[in-house]
């Protein structure tokens, strides 16, 4: 990150965060090399599985690196967020010291410019190599508790929502930073913000696209019609007139999962699920409306700049 190759506040940029730029790859290079030790480890042994009879401690290793790791990932768009906010952005504006940079034939939209594209590249390049890396070990224990393609930090960490929310980040972080001044204050508020955002659509995400229902008879069972890998999302029992009850409507009556009283018409069970096939779409239009989200905050961060200095 030494900044060779670049020019004017670009270069300034890259030159004042090169330690902080090269724990990127330095992290990327160790997850790496750990998820290669301990995949193989895992494929050398014969058992597979958790719990299973003959133990294989590589893969309980990597399944535990996999879980804990998935859920470190979720603190990468706060963490970009929060550095972009304060050390990048407030931190210059408090000590005064981006006028510098506007005594170098540099615009105010050009500074912060700066600030932004380096940010936004090493995001999307750490984000991609990580994404890279988790799936390289996670598809080995892909099947196993906490670690479902649909599972918090498993689903972040497997596809380009992670860029986008690292842009939002982004995005968030020189708009921030540039409101509070102040760089702790910047720091907490858009680490806080960007998690907020992460949880929001965290709540919404299956019901970007409609959930897939089928039905069975009542001496049947539900989960029958579903894929072993499929995200459940809600089952019940139908009437005859396609009403929709709880599941255990019936048991309350009669004690008995598969036996209804005759009044309430109950003539099937219904489950609702997302297939496997739905992570990439889902991931794409979560990516879409979160890099919308992005570009909105950050052309707001560019008014604002050319407001205030221009």
């Amino acid at each position: 990150m030494s900044g060779l190759t670049l020019k004017g506040p670009y270069r300034v940029a890259v030159r004042q965060h090169r330690r902080a730029l090269w724990t990127v790859p330095a992290v990327m290079v160790v997850g790496l090399a750990v998820v290669i030790v301990l995949r193989s480890w895992a494929e050398s042994l014969p058992s597979g599985r958790l719990g299973a009879s003959t133990p294989n401690h590589g893969y309980e290793l990597l399944y535990y690196f996999m879980r804990y790791a998935g859920a470190g990932v979720l603190f990468m768009p706060l963490l970009v967020a929060a550095f972009v906010a304060g050390p990048m952005t407030a931190r210059e504006l408090e000590s005064g010291t981006w006028r510098l940079a506007l005594t170098q034939s540099t615009t105010p939209k050009g500074w912060l410019g700066s600030k932004a594209v380096v940010a936004a590249v090493m995001s999307l390049l750490g984000s991609a190599a990580i994404v890279g890396v988790y799936r390289l070990g996670w598809v080995r224990v892909s099947h196993t508790y906490q670690l479902h393609w649909a599972d918090r930090g498993t689903y972040e960490a497997s596809g380009p929502v992670l860029a986008a929310y690292c842009l939002l980040g982004v995005a968030l972080g020189v708009l921030i930073g540039q409101l509070v001044r102040r760089t702790l204050v910047s720091m907490a508020l858009t680490g806080m913000l960007t998690g907020l955002v992460m949880l929001g659509f965290g709540a919404l995400r299956w019901s970007l696209l409609p959930a897939v229902t089928r039905t069975m008879p009542l001496d049947g069972n539900p989960y029958d019609v579903m894929p072993g890998s499929a995200l459940m999302m809600r089952s019940g029992l139908l009437t005859s007139s396609g009403e929709r009850l709880p599941r255990y409507a019936c048991f309350e009556r009669t004690h008995d999962m598969r036996v209804c009283p005759p009044d309430m018409n109950v003539t099937s069970w219904y489950v609702e699920f997302h297939p496997a096939s739905h992570h990439w779409p889902t991931q794409l239009i979560e990516s879409s409306l979160v890099l919308a989200l992005a570009c909105v905050t950050l052309f707001a961060a560019f008014r604002l700049v050319g407001a205030r200095r221009g």
